[in-house]
This record gives C-alpha cells, structure tokens and sequence, in this order.
C-alpha cells in the first residue's frame, strides 16, 4: 500500500507539471441560490467573434441531444455558431462570458420536442398529464396515416440554451442574459411504419416562420416560469436546417430580444444571412461575380493537376456581400514534395483570384488525411499555410 501510495503521488506531480498555468486569469466567485462556487474567466480570447468560457467547464444539461436532432453536421456546428453571433446584438463578447446552458435539462428539451398528445395517445404512450408539453402540433391520426403525418409535420426539431454571465460587483458574476434557438424542419421526414419507407414533405419558409414564432411564444412564457430566467434578458432565434443530404449548413432566419420581466414578443428582427455552394447554378444566378471568380480559381487548380475536377467551396454571405468562403480541395498524392508544391501553388492562387476583403480558407485532403491548409483572413497580405 505505501509503495501505491508513492507511485500515485508521483503520477498527481506528473500531472500537475503538465496542466495548463492558469496563473494568469482572473479569479471570479459564480453565485448561486445555495452555494457559492469559484470559477475561472480566461484572460486570453482567440478572437472577437467567440466569447469567453468559465472554467472549469460545465457541460450543458442537454448536452448530446442537438447531434440526435439535427440533420447534418454542417447543421450543428451552424446552429451553435451562429446563436452565439446573434446573441453578440444584446450580450457584449467584452462584457459577458459564455456557459452552456443550465436551465433547460435534458428531460424536459426531449418532452418539449414531443408532440401535444390526446387524452388517447397519452394513455398510449404512458404518460402523465403534466408531461403533455409538446410545442410540436398535435396529430390526430385521423384517416390514412400517411396523409395525416404529412399534414401534421414535426416543426421543431431541436432547442438550444446558452446562457450568458455578466461580472457584478465583488468580483462575482451572475446570469445575465439567455439565448434560446429553435430549430426549425424545412423538409419534414415521417415513416407511416416503423422500419418503413421514409417519406420526405417539403416545408415552405413562410410556413416554417409563422410556426416557428407560435412555439417561440409558449417557449418565452414556460421560461418566464423558471425562478432563475423569470427577470433576465432572453433573446430567441429560429433556424432553419437544411436537408439531410445537404452539403451546406442551414441558416437563422429572425431573433427577437425580450426585455427583463417581459413575457411578450414585440417584434422580429430579420438574419440576412446564407450560404451558398460553389459552384453551383444558385451561386451563379444571385452571385455571379464571385461564383465566376470561383470557377476561375478551380480551373487554375485542374491545370495543375488535368484529371481533376474536385474543388467545392462554402461561401457564407451577409446580405449581399461575402464575408468567408472555405475550400476544400481532395486530391491523391504520390510524394510530400509534389504535396508542398501543389500548396505553394494553391496558396499562389488564393491571392490573384479573391479580393482582400473576404477571408478564404483551403483544405486540402488525400485518402491518408489532411495534408495542408492555407488560411487568408480579410485584409491580410499573405496567407498563413501549415503543412501537415
């Protein structure tokens, strides 16, 4: 036991003399209702467009759910992503650290996400009044099956919380304001028989806004409800997925802010935001200077390599301008001097082809993995490029 005893003191000092030196963050107290618990405020930010995190990290209560109820990846990290670019409109990145969501636990996201059940299919289902909370419209399942689910589709697919905590006096911090996204089903997929053919029904944008803002109506009263979200700032944004074999992610489609105390919605503010996949003929019939400035670049890429024809690209816009575009480049090589050349090369045209003001990022991949990235931020007058 004494030798253990010795090895384990050995393997804590170890491990201290490899954990990160937070010597230089600020030590804040973070209040609660029972207990009083220390945390961490980093001073170092990577950049202005991400806030903050409190440390130690503390998952959110839903935490796993959004990859479940989410098409796709690109739906994912979009969805999380751009709450936290709206919630810059109302919670200031220098004033306001972020936390994943704590009041809304996973029990309750899931009832939520249900749909309002009958007395009938609540006996069915096993369930108790109290838990028929779904904010998804009811089913009666009268007549065929297969027409009432496509007349009755699941809207909401998925609610994400993130909490946001302001530094008081004391040096203490509290909640300071919630951000809530609602994400909303643009193509609604239904199955009349379990393990049966998937049906697909394709929900118009002015349909999917106006069932979207009823749910986010319910969601600001229940939250009102909660002892800790009854007096802070709430802001709520839809978003609407793409489809599951989407390439590009979805996009927020309109937020509001809610006042401390309020229990109304006011008004919609709209996101005039989108993304586009290069090249295709969308991106050329609403942006066809950038979609030819792409397609001038590709066929700069195919000269060097002339069976080839594997450049796609992600452009994300901001009303009508574009703002970041990410390329990725999959291609086979047969030595790590011919990868170094063709990245040179690659990092050569990223210049001559996109104006300085975007930011344009290129991946380049083999079947063995990454093998380089270029990186142009806006304005910058040479890329960073990393050989892998």
């Amino acid at each position: 036991m004494k030798k253990l005893s010795i090895i384990a003191l050995a393997f804590l000092l170890l491990l201290s003399g490899c954990a990160p030196n937070f010597q230089k963050k600020d030590e804040v107290v973070q209040t609660k209702e029972k207990a009083k618990e220390k945390a961490i405020i980093p001073k170092y930010k990577i950049s202005d467009k991400y806030y903050q995190t409190l440390l130690p990290f503390k998952p959110g209560e839903a935490r796993g759910l959004i990859v479940n109820n989410l098409n796709t990846r690109y739906d994912i990290n979009e969805f999380e992503m751009g709450l936290m670019r709206i919630a810059q409109h109302s919670f200031d990145p220098d004033k306001y650290v972020f936390r994943e969501g704590q009041e809304l636990d996973r029990k309750t996201v899931k009832l939520w996400l249900n749909r309002k059940y009958t007395k009938d299919q609540l006996a069915k289902e096993g369930l108790k009044e109290s838990q028929n909370i779904g904010l998804n419209p009811l089913n009666e399942g009268k007549g065929d099956l297969k027409n009432s689910l496509a007349n009755h589709p699941i809207y909401l697919s998925h609610i994400l919380e993130h909490d946001y905590m302001i530094k008081g006096d004391n040096d203490t911090v509290k909640l300071g304001g919630v951000t809530i996204g609602l994400a909303l089903n643009s193509i609604y997929y239904y199955q009349p028989v379990p393990f049966g053919d998937t049906f697909e029904k394709k929900i118009p944008k002015d349909e999917m806004v106006r069932e979207g803002r009823k749910i986010a109506e319910e969601v600001l009263k229940r939250l009102r409800a909660m002892k800790d979200l009854s007096d802070v700032p709430i802001t709520i944004a839809l978003f609407g997925q793409e489809s599951r074999t989407s390439v590009i992610p979805g996009t927020f489609l309109e937020y509001t802010d809610v006042d401390s105390g309020s229990s109304s919605i006011d008004s919609w503010e709209k996101v005039d935001e989108k993304y586009y996949l290069f090249p295709s003929n969308q991106a050329m019939e609403d942006h066809r200077d950038d979609a030819t400035a792409f397609l001038n670049f590709k066929q700069d890429v195919e000269e060097y390599f002339p069976n080839f024809n594997g450049v796609i690209g992600k452009a994300f816009y901001e009303g009508d301008q574009l703002q970041e575009l990410n390329i990725t480049i999959p291609i086979q090589f047969y030595g790590k001097a011919e990868s170094i050349g063709f990245t040179q090369y690659v990092a050569g045209l990223v210049m001559e082809h996109f104006p300085k003001y975007i930011s344009v990022s290129v991946n380049v991949t083999s079947v063995d993995g990454p093998e380089a990235l270029i990186d142009r931020k806006a304005d910058q007058n040479e890329p960073y490029v990393h050989i892998y």
